[in-house]
Order: structure tokens, then sequence, then C-alpha cells
């Protein structure tokens, strides 16, 4: 039976939304009633469906609305993997959250997902003792269920009717939204818990953008960020800056994102090294758990890495990179605030702005979780607000322009 026995949840959470409508998927019994009793801490969640395989999940999704999947990858009869394309054939708008242990492997088989349209990761534990005692890591789950699920009834409101309105027996069920044989990826990790899914709305005023060409690019993103940075640095091949890039991501992940960027992207990327120069034309990731400062030794830019406190609950974090990218290469700073969720980047983006750089926002239609973007343009320090497929051109533009 897949509806599973619990507490009663409140037909309206205290904010005055329905529950959102978890599935569980996962191998272990366990594991499943460890993630459902974590998730259903939280009165604006209910898990509704706990299957053993990938298999069990595509039935259960074809007779239930589900606004978010947590998808293990490594099950029998059919693995996350290869579940995931036939998941969101039944339902395109459905946000997946792919769940493994941190090996290099599932990393890259992570990486893979998002690629086919998963929305997110999260590294589980590796014991079931750990997964009981991990606050972390509850917290983390439990807010990106929030955020996806707010994505996933924007996307198709009939969700959100559907958690309204109890099952009657011998009713139809909501009617599911039209499969479709090819799904526009989403993707995304997160790191750490962010203070809030989505920022407060109001008016987005543009600034002018400085009549400069930038002496260095600097981009932050979290949910929905590898996806992102794969479109974004698809453009700046030819670029002769240096791309300094914070994307919330725990440490293995980090090195198979750098990878992935140097192959699909044709820019050489890596990691960064403490100590090292800063070259030109290269991209530098923040490792997974240390912050990337941008130091001056000798006369040249170089790499530090911290283990400096977690800043809006991350690290890496991009508030930090940005306030050191100022300090060192003062106003000629072009920054660039992609899709995630919380307001990582605002503080620094003040700064940047201040200094007399220019920070571009991704818009909110193309984001995942217009999160740390809508900070950024809510706050009026934005050059320019972008759909995703636009940003790449927009920052090659500015970068090749002659120097001022």
């Amino acid at each position: 039976m897949n509806e599973l026995p619990g507490k009663t949840v409140p037909a309206t959470a205290p904010t005055g939304i329905e529950p959102y409508r978890v599935m569980v998927v996962d191998d272990s019994a366990v594991i499943r009633g460890l993630l459902t009793r974590s998730l259903e801490g939280d009165p604006e969640v209910k898990v509704v469906a706990s299957v053993a395989n990938g298999q069990m999940a595509i039935n259960t999704l074809q007779r239930q609305t589900i606004d978010v999947i947590v998808l293990d990858i490594e099950m029998p009869v059919l693995d996350g993997l290869s579940a995931l394309p036939h998941l969101l054939n039944v339902d395109p708008h459905v946000k997946i959250v792919m769940a493994s242990t941190l090996t290099a492997k599932n990393a890259d088989i992570s990486l893979r997902a998002l690629k086919a349209g998963a929305a997110d990761y999260i590294p589980k534990p590796s014991s079931t003792r750990e997964l009981t005692s991990a606050d972390d890591f509850k917290r983390e789950l439990t807010e990106k269920v929030k955020a996806l699920g707010m994505a996933a009834r924007k996307a198709d409101p009939r969700k959100g009717q559907a958690a309204a309105t109890p099952a009657t027996p011998g009713a139809s069920p909501m009617p599911r939204p039209t499969p479709v044989g090819n799904v526009a990826p989403t993707t995304s990790f997160t790191l750490a818990t962010p203070i809030r899914p989505k920022p407060e709305p109001g008016p987005v005023t543009l600034r002018p953008l400085p009549d400069f060409r930038p002496d260095i690019l600097a981009i932050g993103s979290s949910t929905g960020g590898p996806q992102a940075l794969f479109e974004v640095l698809s453009h700046l091949k030819d670029v002769k800056q240096p791309i300094l890039i914070t994307q919330h991501m725990p440490a293995t992940f980090t090195t198979i994102l750098a990878e992935h960027i140097t192959r699909q992207c044709g820019v050489q990327c890596a990691e960064a090294k403490e100590g090292e120069v800063i070259v030109g034309g290269r991209a530098y990731v923040a490792p997974g758990d240390f912050h990337m400062l941008v130091v001056q030794k000798n006369g040249q830019n170089c790499l530090t890495l911290t283990k400096d406190p977690p800043e809006n609950f991350c690290r890496p974090a991009v508030d930090p990179m940005l306030r050191s990218i100022v300090r060192a290469y003062g106003k000629r700073v072009l920054v660039t605030i992609l899709t995630g969720m919380g307001h990582d980047g605002q503080r620094g983006s003040e700064v940047v702005v201040q200094a007399g750089g220019a920070v571009l926002g991704q818009d909110e239609p193309s984001s995942v979780v217009w999160g740390m973007p809508g900070a950024v343009a809510n706050a009026g320090l934005c050059s320019a607000v972008l759909p995703l497929k636009e940003i790449g051109p927009y920052i090659r533009k500015i970068a090749l322009r002659q120097a001022a």
C-alpha cells in the first residue's frame, strides 16, 4: 500500500499553503521511514507515498498527484537514473530530488540525472545512525522539498487544487499533466539550508550598466545551478577574463562539476587550489565545504580557501567570494547570480555595486527557484535581469568590449 499512515496533517498549513505532497523512493524501508518522519516534522509537508524502487514510483505517479519525489539512485528492479525520464514523462512538472550517499560515482550519476531533468540533489548520510542524528540533513531536505514544491505548483496550479481537495472514494482523479517526449531539464545542488526559498516580491528597478570591460567575471548559483552554468559558460570559451564560480555543492561534487564544465563548455575549469595564481581565460570552482576568496600576494591575485563559518547557511558561499574580489580587483567586476534558494550573493553584490561594478540576474521564469537572483533583483542591484539563454551572450558582449 502506498498511502502512509501517520499523524493527521492539518487541511491548511499555518502559512495557508496546502501541505506539499511528497513521494519517497528508496529500497530500504528503514531509510524510507526516517525520511518520512523527517519531512512530516514540518506541517507544510505530507509524504503520501513510500515505495521501494523506480518502477513502483512510476506506477504510483500515474495514480496520484505528487509535488516532489525524493528518489534514491541505487535500487533493484529500476534504479533512480533509469526511472527519472519515465517519471518526468508521466508528469513533466513534478520536481525530483536525487538522494544518495556521497561518492564520486554517485556524484557523476547525479550530474547526469540533473541533465536528464532532476531538480536537485541531496547527499544522504552514509549510515542509518548518522541519518537518525543528522539535523542539518533533515533541515536541508525539508527546505528543498518546500521550495521545489512551491515551484511545482506554480508550474502546474492543479497540483495545489489536488492537495486542497481530499480524495473521495470512487471519484475521478485530478487530471494529470499531458506527458511529453522531451522534458526541458532543470537542475541543481545546494550544500546547506537556505534562509528562505524565495525573496519577498517587489518591483525590480534596474541600474545603469557601467561602461567598462570587466577584469574578472564571478558567478553564484545554487538550486538549478549546474545546468544553468553549462548554458552560460558555453558562450564564454573565448573570453580573456578569469571566471570564479561558487555553486552550493558538497565536496566531491565540485570536482565532478568542474570536469563536466571543461568537457561540455570548452572552458578550462578546475576546483580552486590553495595559493594558485588566477589566470585569465580559466574558470575556478569553489571546492565543497570551503569558501573561495581572492587575495593579493607579491603583486598577483591568488586564490585562498578557508573554513570560515558558513554564511547564509552555506559553505562555499557567494558573499565572501564577492567581497574578496572587490578588494582585489576594485570596480571592474561583473557578477551574475543564477537560480538558487535563499539570498546568498545579495550582500556581496551590494559591495560590488558600491565599488562601481555590475550585477546581472537570471529572470524568474527560467529559474528553478527564484531566490538568489530574485533577492538581488528586488534589491535594485541588477543592471539586467535576463532569461537563462540570454545571459551567456550578454556576458560575452560585455567581456569582449574594448577597454574603457
